[in-house]
């Protein structure tokens, strides 16, 4: 993954997360004006994972997690923290979204997929991105660390190096535990027959 998601000015974006904990009135409509572009960014590349009938935008996305970050109680520590759990806050729209379409379907003996499968989700059906949701939520509670650093790595796009800013981390941590976890979510989604 080249592409850098966070090119805001870090100083600033952090100041304005700092200021708007701080209640201060005009800070979280500048935080939105400096963090908007990232945000669509970070949505639309969600969204070309998605299947092209999707319903939800990634305006839409944007708009939906933009209001549920300004609302969490969080103490941000930095730019990377914050793009780091907007991604979280993503994945977990697009997700809710999924099991919304798909809640008749539920218990319908649906095919396990395979990881590689699941990680090519432009062409993949919604009950692909919940059965990757379920197998890292699984990982989750085995290892916390190995499923965020998925979810920074492949959900949000992030490199390594901003990974383990997020994360707090070395860039060496970062790839062990990016293995890891793929090795991990393979045989859970890949069980041999």
């Amino acid at each position: 993954m080249s592409r850098t998601v966070m090119s805001a000015s870090p100083g600033e974006v952090t100041r304005l997360l700092i200021a708007m904990q701080d209640g201060q009135p005009d800070a979280e409509a500048r935080l939105l004006t400096l963090v908007y572009d990232e945000l669509r960014r970070l949505a639309a590349g969600y969204m070309r994972r998605e299947r092209p009938d999707h319903t939800l935008q990634a305006t839409a996305l944007v708009h939906e997690a933009y209001l549920k970050l300004a609302g969490q109680t969080v103490t941000w520590q930095s730019r990377a923290h914050f793009f780091g759990v907007a991604a979280q806050i993503m994945r977990r729209i697009l997700v809710d979204h999924a099991r919304a379409c798909h809640a008749e379907k539920r218990g319908s003996g649906q095919a396990k997929v395979s990881l590689d499968n699941a990680l090519l989700l432009s062409t993949a059906e919604s009950g692909e991105l919940l059965d990757l949701d379920n197998a890292l939520t699984r990982l989750a509670e085995i290892d916390a660390h190995l499923a965020r650093v998925v979810e920074l790595r492949y959900f949000a796009g992030m490199s390594v190096s901003e990974t383990a800013e997020v994360m707090g981390c070395s860039t060496r941590t970062v790839n062990r535990d990016w293995r890891a976890a793929q090795a991990w979510l393979r045989r859970e989604m890949c069980p041999p027959a």
